[in-house]
């Protein structure tokens, strides 16, 4: 019956949106509501968890997301954007632009969650988009199929090292595994499904990418660019490295767990920026304070349908529509491998957070792991697949992509949906051939 009703739910969602044209916060917090009270919790607890998920979604969201636009605001304004993309260009050529935008995505994802990667790369895609002529989802697919294989399979990763460290995994032997899976991944959910979107081709939305051409003395060089774009995946890439090298609290690794917080790590980033991208390019502070403000008004629309998305999923949680896929699973007798990717895939698809999903399923099969000698490497390539599959309306991330792109909620079905579905199906693909030669 949970499941029936989550499925109801969806449908009404979805109803509210397309057939009413319902503003898609205001659906997404009546759709909580309606879901709450037929998994049967009380007026009370729903609006409790209602305001839990928005107030837990924009505190980590929120801070990101305003940094975020307001540094690659920055970025497209100085011409920073336009040299990584015309350099890009130069370099692959435009028909492989998308395989530049997949490299580079993979070294910003590297260290950073999805939500953090896309916003920093957004004015290095659309500034391709232009000058490639070529529609933005096209480029931004690529780049968001690098950025979920980075997040399922690849550690230093956040998510794919929480998995290893559960699993008890060999970070080395993962990260080798899951660069075999990863590469493949990417390209059939990237430049290979993006051969199919070209029809989705959106105008990039007002005030979040400026369309002005620069002269070649204007642009600051491609190496500085490069290298302020790289600042906060450089500072949590060193706080990872921190975690697995240095003595557990101590005064450094406490350091570099402070300065790699993304938060912390953007706003870093931010106050190189006013210096490299303002006041270094002839900026005053006035200049520099308009450019933030019409980054964080271009994204205010963005992050309330992100709350909302957060309030749904906190709903589907705290109903506990999670622990029952869990009792449903148990007893099974089928590959260890299959079965994590099965769990963390239910998960997802019920509760809309993938590091939710893969830490859940984690936390299920750690036990069957001691028992049955598979190996945790893989394990955690099968999980991260899992928890990466059919993200829709109660994932942040649907909704950061449908906006950010200008796409209705039917294309962002079959684009984002069907980019992470991909990569999921492929994850899975992997860890069984793997497991079938080595082990």
């Amino acid at each position: 019956m949970p499941l029936i009703i989550v499925c109801i739910g969806i449908a009404i969602l979805l109803v509210l949106i397309m057939f009413f044209k319902l503003n898609a916060f205001v659906s997404l917090i009546i759709t909580a509501l309606i879901v709450g009270y037929m998994e049967g919790m009380s007026i009370l607890s729903i609006t409790k968890s209602i305001e839990n998920g928005v107030g837990s979604t924009l505190g980590y969201l929120g801070l990101i997301l305003g940094f975020g636009a307001i540094f690659g605001k920055l970025m497209a304004e100085c011409g920073a954007a336009q040299r990584i993309a015309t350099t890009l260009i130069d370099k692959f050529g435009e028909k492989h632009v998308q395989i530049a935008i997949v490299l580079t995505s993979f070294i910003v994802g590297i260290a950073l969650f999805y939500e953090v990667g896309i916003v920093l790369l957004l004015p290095i895609i659309f500034t391709i988009a232009i000058y490639a002529k070529v529609p933005p989802l096209t480029i931004g697919i690529s780049a968001a199929a690098a950025l979920s294989a980075t997040h399922g399979f690849l550690p230093p990763h956040p998510g794919a090292t929480t998995i290893a460290v559960i699993y008890k995994a060999d970070i080395g032997l993962t990260l080798l595994y899951g660069i075999i899976v990863a590469i493949p991944a990417a390209l059939l959910g990237g430049p290979f499904l993006a051969r199919f979107l070209k029809k989705f081709d959106h105008e990039i939305p007002k005030d979040l990418f400026n369309k002005k051409v620069f002269k070649e003395e204007e642009m600051p060089s491609f190496v500085v660019s490069v290298i302020a774009a790289l600042i906060p995946v450089i500072l949590m890439t060193l706080a990872t490295i921190g975690k697995m090298i240095l003595t557990k609290k101590s005064g450094m690794q406490t350091f570099f767990e402070f300065i790699g917080d993304p938060v912390i790590a953007l706003l870093i980033a931010l106050l190189i920026g006013f210096f490299i991208f303002g006041i270094n390019r002839g900026k005053n502070m006035k200049e520099i304070e308009k450019t933030a403000g019409s980054a964080v008004s271009a994204i205010a629309m963005i992050i309330f349908i992100i709350a909302g998305g957060g309030a749904f999923k906190q709903i589907l949680i705290d109903s506990g529509v999670g622990k029952y896929i869990v009792t449903l699973i148990q007893g099974t007798n089928i590959s260890p491998i299959f079965l994590a990717w099965l769990i963390a895939s239910l998960i997802r698809i019920a509760q809309g957070s993938a590091t939710v999903a893969a830490i859940t399923a984690a936390g299920i099969m750690m036990p069957i792991i001691q028992v049955s000698h598979v190996s945790p490497e893989l394990m955690v390539l099968a999980t991260g697949a899992g928890s990466l599959i059919f993200p829709h309306v109660n994932d942040t991330g649907f909704w950061m992509f449908k906006e950010f792109f200008n796409l209705s909620v039917p294309e962002t079905f079959a684009s984002f949906t069907l980019m992470d579905t991909i990569l999921s199906f492929v994850g899975l693909a992997g860890a069984l051939t793997l497991n079938a030669i080595i082990y």
